[in-house]
């Protein structure tokens, strides 16, 4: 390829360092939100049926809406019992977030292959990534802050919809000699993970955008116009 020359000795600088950072960062954020499985867990007392367990999974992209209880039993407690769903479809916030880490993935591994390969063609052309990359940099980041936080408020109401405050609204609780406990919900640790990597990724593309500006002829410009009125002194 004309003009490729391999130099991984670039990741270890400033700007490919970052980039490594920025592409696993994504990868977590991805896996910690969009590989999640949960199970929230009801005990049941009805009509011929004493301290049943039953369970709702559920998993991204969080349609929460469409999980169903299983029946307590198969005469579902003397005919007094109708499927029990749980509530709230948070699909649109979990999926920009997830969206997101996967296309800043995709582009940091081209950035990396542009640097390792092609990094003498970008010194030479230094000023070409003061429009393009800055840019680029701060819309990340703006979209990932816009996205963790709309993510954090979703997950917030996806404890609250798989929680113990979802037992005085299952109508079929409410039925005479029918008594229903919360038992269990699995641990979202691993959730608020991810929002912590996307905090994480805001402040990385933030700071990008002060590598880049440092590594172009924009800065030594700067530089050598505010030293200029000390040299005429």
């Amino acid at each position: 390829v004309v003009g490729l020359r391999m130099d991984f000795s670039v990741v270890l600088e400033p700007l490919g360092f970052v980039k490594v950072l920025e592409w696993l960062f994504a990868v977590f954020a991805f896996a910690t939100c969009g590989g999640f499985q949960g199970e929230t867990a009801l005990l049941i007392s009805c009509e011929g049926v004493v301290n049943k367990t039953i369970t709702a999974a559920f998993a991204y992209p969080f349609r929460l809406n469409t999980v169903v209880f299983s029946a307590p039993d198969p005469k579902s407690c003397g005919g007094t019992w109708t499927d029990v769903y749980l509530m709230g479809d948070f699909s649109s916030s979990a999926q920009f977030f997830v969206t997101l880490a996967a296309l800043v993935f995709l582009y940091c591994v081209t950035a990396l292959v542009v640097y390792v390969g092609y990094y003498h063609v970008y010194q030479e052309n230094n000023k070409f990534p003061l429009t393009r990359e800055i840019v680029t940099f701060v819309l990340t980041a703006f979209l990932w802050l816009l996205s963790t936080f709309v993510w954090a408020k979703a997950l917030a109401d996806i404890k609250v919809s798989t929680g113990a405050s979802i037992i005085p609204g299952i109508e079929s609780c409410k039925a005479p000699g029918t008594t229903c406990h919360f038992l269990s919900v699995t641990s979202m640790g691993v959730l608020n993970v991810s929002v912590v990597f996307g905090l994480l990724n805001v402040v990385l593309w933030a700071g990008n955008v002060w590598l880049i500006y440092k590594d172009t002829n924009l800065h030594n410009q700067w530089n050598r116009i505010s030293e200029s009125p000390t040299e005429r002194v």
